[in-house]
C-alpha cells in the first residue's frame, strides 16, 4: 500500500495533519524528523509532508531535512517550519519577520491552477519568513507580510505554505492537503473503513497464528472495536474477559455483557475485581501513580485468569489507539512531550507473559468508530461516550474509596441521563464526551436551614473531530441547571457543581 510519511518538527499540530491526510481517504505515518531511513521507508511513502515547528532555521540543533528525503525525488510539502526547512536546506534565504503573523490572514495567489489557487483566508503562526527563494523555485501566493507566503518547484515538485492548512481556520486547506497527496504524489485514495478491516484481519492472523487470544474487554469503544477486528480475523480462537474493577460507570457490567453477546456473538468471562482494585488504591492520590496501579492489576488478573482457564494463552488484545500513543510518550515516531500515561500504553508491567496485540494503535477516534460500524457492531456500542481504561479512577480526584466512586457514579448517571434526554448524546449528539468529575474540594452550602460542607462536582462537555484538540460543549443554561439542581438534591455528599469550559490545548479532555 503506497502512504505519505509526515515528518514531525515539534509542530503542535503534527497529529492533526496526519487526521487531514486521512480524511482524504490516504494512509499516513508520523516520524519524528530524524527518523531513521529504513523505518521512514518501510511504508513505501509516495510522498512527503513536513510539519511546523517552534525553532527557527538557523538555531543551534535546528531539526534539518536528512539527505535520503531528497535523494528519494518524492514530492514535498513543508509546512511553515517546513517551508523554511525547506528553503534552507535547498539554498534560500530564511529571516526573522518584522512583524511576526499569528492568526488569521489573507493570501492572494499569483499561480492559476496551483496547490493553492482556491485559499484566500489561511491561518498564521510563525515569526520567521522566506526572503528569497531557493533556485528554480517560484511564488505561489503572498500575504501582506510576505511576498512568499507559498512557494513551489513545479518541476521537482517541492512546495512550501508558510501558514497551516491542516487546522480549520483555514479555509479550504484539506483540499489543498487531498491536492498534494492524491493528485501530485499520485497516491490511490484506497484508505476505508473495510481496507482497514481487511489489513488488519491479515496482521492479525500472522501475529497469532492458530494461538489463542485473550481479549481484555473494557466496555468502551476501542476496546470493542479491536476485539470484533480479532474475532473476525481468528473467530473460537478469541477468549474475551471483562473485568469489573468497581471503577465502572452506572450498570456498565449488564450493558457490556449483553453487547458482546448480542453484537458479536461472543460468550464473555465477567471476573469480579472491584475489591482488589479498591484494596490497591487505598490511600493512592497521583494521578501517575493511579494510572499505573490500574495497569498492572489489570495485567496480573488476566495473567492469573488465563492460568485457571487451563490454557497457555500468550496474546492480549487491547484497544489502544494513536491519540493515546502520542499523549503517553515522546516515541520514535513523535517529538511530542509526554502528557500523561495511559494505562494501556505506558502504564503496563515490563514483565508481563503477554503479547500485545494492538489492531486500533495507528487509527483515530472517528476511524475506529467508522471501523465499528463497518463490522457491523450496534451503533449503541459503537457510538458509547468514550471511558478510560483506568476508570473513574482518573475522574475521582483525590482519595479513591468506595462511598466516593458511589457518589461519582450517581452524578455521572444523572449528567447522561439528561443529555441524552435533550439530544446531546449518540451518534448524532451535540457533545463528544461528556462526564462528571468529583473534585477533593468541600464548599460550604446550606440545605435546608442547615449548614452543609460537602464536596464539589465539575461537569465536563466537549466537542472534537479526533480528540487531539477538543473544544468545551455549549450546553444550554437551562439543561446545566437542571442537572446541577439533580446532582446537589439527589447525590448525598454532593453540594456544589461547576461546567469546566476549558479548551483542549491548554487543557486535557479528562481531568487526570
Amino acid at each position: 500500500m503506497n502512504s505519505i510519511a509526515i515528518l514531525d518538527f515539534g509542530s503542535q499540530y503534527a497529529q492533526i495533519i496526519a487526521r487531514r491526510v486521512r480524511e482524504s481517504n490516504v494512509y499516513c505515518e508520523l516520524f519524528a524528523w530524524d527518523a531513521p531511513q529504513e523505518k521512514i521507508f518501510s511504508i513505501n511513502p509516495k510522498g512527503f509532508i513536513l510539519s511546523g515547528g517552534p525553532k527557527s532555521v538557523y538555531e543551534e540543533n535546528a531539526p534539518f531535512i536528512q539527505d535520503f528525503i531528497f535523494a528519494s525525488n518524492l514530492p514535498i510539502l513543508g509546512i511553515c517550519y517546513g517551508m523554511q526547512a525547506l528553503t534552507h536546506a535547498l539554498g534560500g534565504k530564511v529571516n526573522p519577520s518584522s512583524e511576526r503573523e499569528y492568526g488569521f490572514a489573507e493570501i492572494s495567489s499569483l499561480v492559476s491552477s496551483s496547490l493553492v489557487s482556491n485559499l484566500s483566508t489561511v491561518w498564521m503562526s510563525h515569526g520567521d519568513k522566506v526572503t528569497q527563494l531557493p533556485q528554480g523555485f517560484i511564488s505561489l501566493a503572498k500575504s501582506g507580510n510576505s511576498p512568499y507566503a507559498a512557494m513551489g518547484n513545479l518541476e521537482k515538485k517541492y512546495f512550501g505554505v508558510q501558514f497551516h492548512p491542516e487546522v480549520h481556520h483555514t479555509k479550504n486547506g484539506i483540499e489543498l492537503i487531498k491536492h498534494f497527496v492524491v493528485d501530485i504524489c499520485n497516491v490511490k485514495p484506497t484508505w476505508t473503513p473495510n481496507s482497514i478491516i481487511d489489513e488488519s484481519v491479515q496482521k492479525i492472523r500472522e501475529q497469532v497464528g492458530n494461538q489463542k487470544v485473550l481479549a481484555a474487554v473494557s466496555g468502551g469503544v476501542d476496546s470493542s472495536v479491536a476485539t470484533a477486528l480479532v474475532h473476525k480475523a481468528v473467530g473460537e480462537q478469541l477468549i474475551c474477559m471483562f473485568v469489573d474493577t468497581g471503577l465502572l460507570r452506572h450498570n456498565e457490567s449488564l450493558e457490556v455483557a449483553t453487547a458482546f453477546r448480542d453484537g458479536l456473538g461472543a460468550e464473555l468471562i465477567t471476573i469480579d475485581a472491584s475489591k482488589e482494585f479498591l484494596s490497591a488504591l487505598k490511600n493512592v492520590t497521583d494521578p501517575e501513580q493511579k494510572r499505573k496501579i490500574v495497569g498492572e492489576k489489570f495485567i496480573r488478573i488476566f495473567e492469573r485468569e488465563s492460568k485457571r482457564l487451563g490454557s497457555d494463552i500468550k496474546f492480549l488484545v487491547q484497544g489502544t489507539i494513536y491519540p493515546d500513543v502520542v499523549e503517553s510518550s515522546a516515541s520514535n515516531q513523535s517529538k511530542s512531550e509526554k502528557i500523561k500515561t495511559h494505562h494501556n500504553v505506558g502504564g503496563l508491567p515490563e514483565d508481563m507473559s503477554f503479547e500485545l496485540v494492538e489492531p486500533l494503535r495507528m487509527l483515530f477516534k472517528d476511524e475506529v468508530r467508522l471501523v465499528g460500524e463497518a463490522l457491523g457492531l450496534n451503533e449503541h456500542l459503537v457510538w458509547r461516550q468514550p471511558f478510560p481504561g483506568p476508570g473513574l479512577t482518573v475522574r475521582c480526584l483525590g482519595e479513591i474509596t468506595p462511598e466516593r466512586v458511589s457518589r461519582l457514579r450517581a452524578a455521572d448517571k444523572i449528567l447522561q441521563d439528561e443529555l441524552l434526554g435533550a439530544g446531546f448524546l449518540g451518534k448524532h449528539g451535540k457533545t463528544s464526551q461528556a462526564f462528571a468529575v468529583l473534585l477533593p474540594v468541600k464548599s460550604v452550602g446550606v440545605m435546608g436551614d442547615g449548614r452543609t460542607y460537602q464536596e464539589a462536582v465539575a461537569i465536563r462537555a466537549v466537542t472534537t473531530d479526533d480528540f487531539m484538540t477538543a473544544d468545551w460543549a455549549r450546553l444550554p443554561h437551562e439543561l446545566l441547571a437542571k442537572v446541577s439542581s439533580r446532582i446537589v438534591n439527589e447525590v448525598e455528599g454532593i453540594n456544589r457543581v461547576v461546567y469546566d469550559i476549558t479548551s483542549k490545548p491548554p487543557a486535557t479532555i479528562e481531568w487526570e
